[in-house]
Order: C-alpha cells, then sequence, then structure tokens
C-alpha cells in the first residue's frame, strides 16, 4: 500500500480513497498498484460485497501523474505498467462499483468511471480528457465505450477539443446516476453501496456480467494500448509535455 490511497471495509463495503489532495489526487505508480491490489483482494474476499471509489479534497482525480508521462516521451523510462494494470484490473471486476465524484475528474479519473456501476457527482464535478491534448489517445476502452454512452459528437468533442463535461451534462448524458450538493456526495454514494450489500451477490455479479462486453472491452484496452505506448515517444508528445513543464501552449504545426 501506499500513504496515498486509503483502504477500509466496513457494512461488506471496501472504500477507497485517494488521499493526495495537495497535488488533486494525481496518481502515481504506487497509487495505480495499490488501488489494482485492493481490487483485486476485493474480488477473492467474500466479505466485500460492493467497492466504492472517493477522493479526498477539491478533487476526485487530476489523472496519471504528468511527471511520469513527461519522462517516458523523453526516453527516460517505460511506459507507466502500473496503470495499464490499474485499467486492466477494474475491467474485469466482478462485484459492483460505486464512484463519488467531486471536483475534477481528468483522464483515468473520468475513463475509470465507465468501468464503474453507479456514479454519483458533486455538482461541481467536470469530466475532463484532454488525451488529444497531450498528443495521446484515449485508454480504459473509452475510444469505444464513451461513444456508445453519450454518442460520437459529444464523446469526440470531449477527445479531440478536451472539452470538460460538468455535471449537469454528465446526468444528462447517461455518465452519472445523480447529481448532488458536495457536502452530501459521499452520503449519496455510501448509501448507494450498502443498499447493493443487501441485493444477492450471485444475481449482482450475473446482472454486471450480462450488461458488460468483456471480450470487447478487452481488445479495445489492448488496442488503445499498443497506440498510447507508440504516441509517448513521438515528437508531438515531447512538445505536449514540455510545454506543459514550461506554462505555454504547444505548437504542433511543424511536427
Amino acid at each position: 500500500m501506499t500513504e496515498h490511497v486509503k483502504t477500509e471495509i466496513a457494512g461488506g463495503v471496501l472504500t477507497v480513497t485517494m488521499q493526495r489532495p495537495e497535488k488533486k489526487n494525481a496518481l502515481t505508480g504506487a497509487m495505480y498498484n495499490a488501488m489494482s491490489d485492493a481490487l483485486s483482494k476485493a474480488e477473492a474476499d467474500p466479505s466485500v460485497r460492493v467497492i466504492l471509489f472517493q477522493g479526498d479534497g477539491d478533487s476526485f482525480t487530476a489523472g496519471n501523474d504528468l511527471a511520469d508521462f513527461a519522462s517516458q516521451a523523453r526516453g527516460e523510462g517505460t511506459v507507466d505498467s502500473p496503470a495499464h494494470r490499474f485499467i486492466d484490473t477494474i475491467s474485469k471486476v466482478g462485484k459492483p462499483i460505486v464512484a463519488a465524484v467531486q471536483g475534477n475528474a481528468v483522464g483515468v479519473g473520468t475513463t475509470m468511471l465507465l468501468h464503474c456501476d453507479l456514479v454519483y457527482l458533486a455538482d461541481n464535478a467536470r469530466l475532463i480528457t484532454p488525451f488529444v491534448n497531450l498528443a495521446l489517445v484515449p485508454e480504459a476502452a473509452s475510444s469505444w465505450l464513451l461513444p456508445l454512452r453519450i454518442g460520437h459528437a459529444r464523446a469526440y468533442a470531449m477527445f479531440a477539443l478536451g472539452e470538460p463535461m460538468d455535471a449537469a451534462g454528465a446526468l444528462a448524458s447517461g455518465l452519472a446516476n445523480a447529481v448532488v450538493p458536495q457536502a452530501d456526495l459521499r452520503k449519496k454514494a455510501h448509501d448507494a453501496a450498502i443498499a447493493l450489500t443487501k441485493r444477492p451477490a450471485g444475481s449482482l455479479s450475473l446482472t454486471k456480467k450480462l450488461m458488460r462486453e468483456h471480450q470487447r472491452i478487452a481488445a479495445q484496452i489492448a488496442e488503445e494500448g499498443v497506440l498510447f505506448k507508440q504516441r509517448l515517444t513521438t515528437p508531438e508528445a515531447r512538445e505536449a509535455f514540455a510545454a506543459f513543464a514550461e506554462r505555454r501552449q504547444p505548437d504542433f504545426s511543424k511536427l
């Protein structure tokens, strides 16, 4: 485990809390591994019937720590396998997953929600998928799942233009179950998780399995993963991350 991810089991609910608020819960490799471990243990533990994700501070998560991506773009490291492991793990979880999202949910902070079964948003939530802005491609099968959920036009705008979707828009688009004041968010999500613990676990697992095309999701994750790794080594990616570090607009016009 890492000090930036807290796990707690109570009443049949495993609560996984991202605790790096000073960095907007930006995800390090250690955090990804801790969350993957928690999911794997939850699947094997009969006392856990539901998994709940939440984040401390004013953001759900800023997504992948961009310092990791930047070092990879400079050729200083390998692709962040802990991130891929988390994506692969969450996509295969058979138990219900609930998410409580406040503030910004960036990158994987949004795409992981497509693998959750109930999503509750604070009224200040914003879903952001800035992959193209970083010269990358979508991940977590979101290039298929997001258009499937909200339509091509809105999904393309989120990906290609990096346009945020606010909480009201996410609710109207079918990405969330409810929008509540931030002060009520955790209770709303926890109450839903507790309600699920009272349903027959076998029926819940089979229902989730029937509602998800697991082979299609796995194939999309694999295809995205290959392209993602390739994109991290391109001059466009190096320019994107250099511009981010230098706090300027990237210039892709000559690349």
